[in-house]
């Protein structure tokens, strides 16, 4: 019998019952909720007659529709406010454990989780945002929910899934100067395409992946979505148990002892099978940019806009020429070099505190392009107080950036921040859609690094040359 994949052994683990034709119940061991849709489901559970069946495995945050402006408070964006309200409401009333703006714990949904300990190895996760899979960098199985969903899981602390199937990539090799790991899942999108993890659980490993820090873990499997994958995971190990330590919600003491014992257990065994295995050699991985308007539209930053007429059917020939007019962009002429109007490092992508000291050390000593607005906004109070502490946040401010409050901002433009229509940004978030960060907003994606060389340089930029 063949040995068990890490997804494998927690869905096992998980499993209330065997529902047949492929799907199963899970037990779900944390359940998050933000302020777009927090307010909403619970008010549903209700409605439906229902108790909420497990508070204490419930966390609530406001990120989507809250202001990020310095010295902001929750009626700053109106609209966002009257979602907040009944949030606060019945998370005090139903003893849910609610991190609210200004408070010590509070930021965007999946920044807090592993920062505060909720997320950890070989746990279930959900909650209603597609980039619910960026906390299987941890090793848990981790993943978004619809509104139907996300109640069925508030009433019942399970949910029906269909059993995906297995693929594996391995990152082998040392990056080259410039290259992170948002370029490393940038790269692999590019060469895989956007449908290619489709009803696939996607395991990430390496050489490379073993060497990464917890934080570059959870941006590669914050994208796994971008490439149609519900969850992404990547193995726990030594590195992941000491950032784990003494973190608030983590087990402590004996309990830690045994945690760590059972997490031991939860990579994969060396024959697993899996049902699709990809190889990425990060020798052939460099700095990269979006050009087009999906996170598949990607190409290294020295490279030239892809021509339509080299599109390998007839599908992809439409898009690439709906995206290029949509992005106002030449086939086969430089990217690099295009004039940018705004950059935005933060989302649930790159705003913890590696991707802003990243971010800084471009800055450090230049001042940014007088035609760019520039803004940081950290991806949590803590990220915030901690950069604060090191100074990180006068190295922008002396620059000429506009440091902000933690929130998701400009990554999905539900709090009235966007970028103007016709405006070209350099962002460090996740998506890239037409109208992603505002009507008619053209957005590249990067790296912290490559949106700060966009600032400096007032266009894109080769972070290499800074």
């Amino acid at each position: 019998m063949a040995g068990k994949t890490l997804f494998d052994k927690i869905w096992q683990a998980h499993t209330v019952a065997d529902l047949g034709g492929g799907f199963a119940l899970l037990h779900i061991d944390r359940t998050l909720l933000h302020d777009l849709s927090g307010a909403s489901a619970l008010a549903e559970v209700e409605q439906k007659g229902y108790a909420v069946a497990h508070p204490e495995l419930t966390f609530a945050t406001p990120d989507h529709a809250v202001a990020t402006t310095p010295g902001r408070s929750s009626e700053t964006f109106a609209p966002g406010h009257r979602l907040l309200v009944p949030l606060r409401r019945r998370a005090q009333e139903l003893g849910i454990r609610l991190f609210d703006l200004g408070q010590d714990g509070h930021g965007i949904v999946h920044i807090i989780g592993p920062e505060l300990g909720l997320s950890l190895p070989g746990l279930t996760i959900v909650c209603g945002d597609s980039h619910t899979c960026t906390h299987g960098g941890l090793g848990a199985l981790a993943f978004g929910v619809g509104s139907s969903e996300l109640v069925h899981v508030l009433a019942t602390q399970t949910l029906v899934q269909r059993k995906p199937r297995r693929m594996r990539v391995d990152f082998e090799g040392t990056p080259d100067r410039g290259v992170t790991p948002k370029d490393m899942i940038l790269h692999l999108i590019g060469k895989l395409g956007a449908a290619a993890g489709t009803g696939f659980a996607v395991e990430y490993a390496g050489s490379a992946i073993r060497s990464m820090p917890v934080e570059g873990r959870l941006t590669i499997c914050n994208l796994s979505i971008e490439m149609g994958a519900k969850m992404g995971l990547i193995a726990p190990d030594d590195v992941i148990y000491q950032y784990i330590a003494g973190r608030d919600f983590a087990p402590r003491g004996r309990d830690f002892d045994a945690a760590v014992a059972h997490w031991r257990m939860l990579p994969a065994d060396p024959d697993a099978v899996y049902d699709v295995r990809h190889h990425v050699d990060l020798a052939d991985v460099a700095p990269q940019i979006t050009w087009g308007t999906s996170p598949e539209h990607v190409i290294a930053v020295d490279q030239p806009v892809p021509d339509p007429a080299m599109a390998p059917d007839d599908r992809r020939r439409a898009a690439w020429t709906a995206a290029l007019a949509y992005q106002g962009l030449e086939p086969g002429k430089p990217i690099e070099g295009t004039k940018v109007d705004w950059v935005f490092i933060g989302s649930c992508t790159n705003s913890r505190l590696s991707d802003l000291r990243a971010a800084a050390e471009i800055v450090r000593g230049r001042h940014k392009a007088p035609h760019v607005t520039a803004w940081v906004v950290p991806g949590s109070e803590r990220v915030k107080r901690a950069a604060e502490a090191e100074g990180v946040d006068r190295v922008f401010t002396g620059a000429g950036f506009e440091w902000r409050e933690p929130g998701c901002s400009m990554c999905v433009a539900s709090n009235g921040e966007t970028v103007p229509p016709g405006q070209r940004s350099v962002s460090t978030s996740n998506r890239n859609f037409v109208g992603r960060q505002g009507p008619r907003a053209r957005t590249h994606l990067a790296s912290p690094a490559m949106a700060a060389a966009a600032a400096v340089r007032g266009a894109i930029a080769d972070v290499r040359k800074l």
